[in-house]
């Protein structure tokens, strides 16, 4: 059984689907802090960065067992965004995504007795179709606050496919995690069936 260094409901969705055994463990990884010493790093090497942070740091209490940490980061127009702190900020975030193409990066790193044994990082290019103001308001009635605990303000699985035109990259991905090459790589660290 592995531990996921993350509360996140859609990875553990993910994870109990395709039937990995798992506790999950939050972490107390101050992402903010990382975020202001990697000014100029590209953001998908920033979803790593976060993913191991947050690996590391459950790893310390857990001698012998496999952790994996996970990171999704958005960026626009070079920008990377955060979760959104109230509505406002929301709306503001969704208002610049309006025809824009947000590039979602996802990362996973598996980590064991502090050492990184596997890292890999996916990016889904998402363009958003152009976003009313009237929109804007009736999707955020809809989704808020659920969309708070999401980098993107979307919920792909929810009303958020509605703020797309056309999506590349793997669902998994945009669910949060990089479910594909992760389950190859557990099945090499984790002695996970084949």
């Amino acid at each position: 059984m592995i531990i996921l260094a993350s509360q996140s409901a859609s990875r553990k969705a993910m994870l109990e689907a395709a039937g990995v055994s798992f506790e999950a463990r939050g972490s107390s990884v101050d992402e903010a802090a990382i975020k202001r010493e990697l000014i100029g790093v590209p953001g998908s090497e920033i979803a790593l960065i976060l993913a191991e942070a947050k690996a590391l740091a459950v790893s310390i209490g857990a001698p012998g067992r496999l952790v994996l940490g996970g990171d999704s980061l958005v960026e626009v127009c070079g920008r990377l965004f955060d979760k959104p702190a109230t509505r406002a900020d929301a709306a503001a975030h969704l208002a610049f995504f309006s025809g824009q193409t947000m590039q979602l990066h996802s990362a996973a790193v598996l980590i064991r007795d502090g050492v990184t044994v596997w890292r890999h990082v996916e990016t889904a290019k998402l363009r958003v179709r152009t976003l009313s103001p009237d929109f804007i308001q009736s999707y955020l009635d809809s989704e808020w606050p659920v969309v708070s605990a999401c980098v993107g303000v979307f919920r792909i699985e929810a009303l958020g496919v509605q703020l797309f035109e056309n999506i590349e990259g793997s669902h998994f991905t945009v669910l949060g995690i990089p479910l594909l090459p992760l389950l190859a790589a557990l099945r090499t660290h984790a002695g996970l069936a084949a």
